[in-house]
């Protein structure tokens, strides 16, 4: 059976300068990363919610909104209203991951936790009974262009178990260095969800591109 697999690319690596043009150009993918970094979490300055509330506008494709941010209680709301139809925080920032969860969930839309490659597993798994997304970053979070950290590979497969001895099945997303040379391992340790960047927005034929990350990741 062909795996269920989620190819989302990141408009931190889009051509700002053509932002719509490059829109039009991923509506073949299945979700839209769209990373919040505020300078403090860490070290760089992304977007807010002005620019994605006109991504908004232009996309008919689920906004996937990761908030790499210090103080994710106070911004949600915000982006939820400006069009976010997941929201991901770190477990490494949230005050009260579980009822950060609850918040989420009570405005209607889906609720994500990530965690950062020196996170263990074990940190996220007492919420795992009711998120919706998992996000397992393979890189540090706050620069793009990095190379993918193969050492996260056993700790996307412990996150894997521990969802089916739950009998759950969230979103086991990748972030970091995801490229053709990269998913398929990404996949064979459980992910189903990947979030690329440069190797989608560099890409000549991002169309192609993305059929081709496809591809690599169902064929396990």
């Amino acid at each position: 059976m062909t795996k269920t697999v989620n190819i989302a690319p990141s408009i931190l690596s889009a051509d700002f300068m053509h932002l719509g043009a490059d829109l039009n150009d991923i509506e073949e993918a299945d979700l839209l990363h769209y990373d919040v970094m505020d300078g403090h979490f860490v070290p760089n300055i992304s977007f807010g919610p002005g620019i994605l509330k006109q991504v908004r506008a232009h996309t008919e494709l689920l906004l996937d909104v990761h908030l790499m941010v210090t103080n994710p209680e106070e911004v949600i709301d915000t982006y939820i209203e400006s069009g976010a139809d997941i929201v991901t925080f770190h477990v490494e920032a949230a005050e009260d991951p579980a009822k950060l969860i609850d918040r989420i969930h009570a405005k209607g839309v889906s609720a994500g936790i990530s965690l950062s490659p020196d996170t263990p597993a074990e940190a996220i798994l007492p919420y795992l009974a009711d998120i919706d997304l998992v996000l397992v970053m393979t890189v540090y979070p706050g620069f793009g262009g990095q190379a993918f950290i193969d050492a996260m590979l056993p700790k996307i497969q412990a996150i894997g178990e521990a969802c089916a001895a739950l009998g759950r099945s969230p979103m086991i997303e990748v972030d970091g260095g995801i490229a053709p040379d990269t998913i398929a391992r990404a996949s064979a340790a459980g992910a189903d969800t990947f979030v690329a960047g440069s190797a989608i927005f560099g890409a000549a034929d991002k169309g192609a591109r993305m059929a081709e990350l496809r591809r690599l990741a169902e064929g396990i």
